[in-house]
């Protein structure tokens, strides 16, 4: 390209506590450096690791350049190239209003980066000392493994064309976390096919932690199954076709000709099982961890306070006062006043604390759970909007509620049972034991629980029940009650509705905010700020 044609680069990594994988990714850079030395490139990275993406392009334009292409470090798009780093692109372009931006996409199934993965592959059957046909072998894919199911059917067409187009027997789809079949469960099935030799081929960028894993699995299917040829394929890693597709991803960029696969993207279209993400704003989910690794070295007593305590409004605060001041709260366990003063607040009603049953520990595995499993799954929607937006952002909780998804009307129509019942039975199959459920407007929500509890095994990890009603309200919160296999809320008679029971979550989280509040700063008290911590990243 010409001098007038010149930009800067900025190469957006994702980051990794495992040393290699940095290292391995800046050995890259210097790489795409050498293939494009008209451009000014730096690097960045979104999590755990230094530099941050900001500094990368900080020192981008400190090298003379006045547009930039930005381009996610990353093989697929999911949330990390859907949200979090067009945060940074945005966030950048209003640090830098006179630089011209422009957000390359990610590598995709690039033709060169299946020839690198034929690579890998073929050096892997290099090292055997075995000679088989590639029809009596089964190829094993291992992506990384989203919440994206555009992102993880990419991997899965990588895997089938790499099935045709090497000649596999066969090709299996696992993954490393969040999409299932995990690893070890993949490598399983695949060794039952039958096939005399297996291939693992972790399609991932660069090693770290989860590539280890990959492997150390492998080497436990090779153990468990003498009989099977088990080859380990190498990962992508650095080498001239990567640095080669991070280069026109960019040019692309800057012409204007990024091409981004929105067709299935979950978050323009309605995707079956993903209709509530439809329009979700772009927000980062990665800055409690940017530039962790820095972070940790500094001592506790140094670093800004990640959690601060719940602060209610004036006015909410005066009326907690007032409840506080209105009845005898000593008989009431300490455990429960949050929640139970807050349905106070909520109901207009001193004596509505009376009719409340609270499960043995029922709070406290609460609190765990929404810290641990981070979901929440209510039976209609007035309980997701009466729950307290800063609060669920500030904790990292997820909500779902789905009656009014297009399954559960066909569900509800099928089964013969209400959308709130069809919601919870979706909840169940979606998200399995790690969930606190609210309900707060549908006995017969209720009633779904308690059934697949009893029947199915389901082990939510807290049962909010308080609907309002006159039909089956008493009969279902009664039974709920009885139901000794999960930690249960609840209260006797017809009074409730979803104010009551988001007020009960609202409880919860306030309680678990405050808690970390506390315990940070219990930390940083008792640790000498000139102490450095130990490095505890790896």
């Amino acid at each position: 390209m010409s001098g007038g044609d010149q930009f800067g680069i900025v190469i957006a990594g994702h980051g990794s506590r495992d040393p290699d994988a940095v290292r391995e990714f800046e050995a890259l850079v210097k790489l795409i450096k050498l293939r494009a030395p008209q451009d000014v490139v730096t690097h960045g990275y979104l999590e755990f690791a230094t530099p941050t993406i900001a500094e990368a392009v900080a020192a981008n334009l400190a090298g003379g350049a006045r547009q930039v292409a930005i381009v996610p470090g990353v093989l697929l798009a999911a949330r990390h190239a859907k949200n979090d780093m067009p945060a940074e692109m945005q966030a950048a372009a209003r640090d830098y209003p006179e630089i011209d931006f422009h957000f390359g996409a990610p590598m995709n199934l690039d033709p060169k980066l299946l020839q690198l993965a034929q690579e890998r592959i073929v050096a892997a059957e290099a090292l055997s000392p075995n000679t088989v046909r590639r029809s009596d072998t089964c190829l094993v894919v291992v992506g990384r493994g989203t919440t994206d199911p555009d992102a993880n059917g990419e991997v899965a067409k990588l895997a089938r064309m790499l099935e045709e187009g090497l000649g596999f027997g066969a090709a299996y789809v696992c993954y490393s976390g969040t999409a299932s079949p995990l690893v070890a469960d993949g490598l399983r099935s695949a060794a039952k096919l039958g096939y005399a030799r297996v291939v693992v081929l972790p399609f991932f960028l660069f090693d770290g932690v989860l590539v280890k894993r990959i492997y150390a699995a492998a080497d436990d299917l090779a153990e468990r199954e003498p009989g099977l040829e088990v080859l380990k394929a190498g990962y992508l890693g650095v080498h001239p076709l990567m640095a080669d597709v991070m280069i026109e991803r960019a040019r692309e960029a800057v012409a204007g000709r990024a091409a981004m696969n929105c067709s299935l993207c979950k978050y323009r279209v309605q995707i079956v099982g993903f209709e509530q993400q439809v329009g979700e704003p772009q927000q980062a989910h990665h800055l409690a961890v940017r530039a962790l690794s820095a972070r940790l070295n500094e001592p506790l007593a140094a670093q800004p306070s990640r959690y601060k305590p719940y602060l209610p409004h004036p006015i909410e605060a005066e009326s907690f006062r007032i409840i506080a001041e209105g009845r005898d709260w000593t008989p009431f366990p300490q455990d429960q006043l949050t929640i139970l003063q807050r349905l106070v607040h909520t109901s207009g009603d001193f004596d509505a604390v009376n009719d409340m049953y609270f499960s043995p520990g029922a709070v406290d595995s609460g609190i765990r759970a929404l810290l641990r499993c981070k979901r929440i799954l209510t039976d209609v929607t007035m309980v997701q909007t009466g729950l307290k937006r800063a609060l669920l952002e500030e904790l990292g909780i997820d909500t779902w509620c789905g009656v009014h998804d297009r399954e559960t009307h066909l569900m509800s129509e099928q089964y013969g049972i209400t959308r709130s019942a069809a919601g919870i039975r979706r909840g169940w199959e979606k998200f399995g034991n790690d969930v606190v459920v609210s309900i707060g407007d549908a006995p017969t929500a209720i009633a779904e629980a308690t059934r697949l509890i009893r029947d199915h095994g389901w082990r939510p990890q807290l049962v909010i029940g308080l609907p309002v009603g006159f039909v089956g309200t008493r009969e279902t919160k009664e039974d709920l009650r009885r139901c000794l296999q999960v930690p249960r809320i609840t209260n006797r008679g017809t009074r409730g509705g979803s104010p009551w029971a988001a007020s009960v979550v609202n409880g919860l989280m306030i309680d678990a905010l405050n808690g970390l509040a506390a315990q940070q700063a219990a930390e940083q008290a008792a640790e000498p700020a000139a102490v450095p911590r130990e490095d505890v990243a790896g």
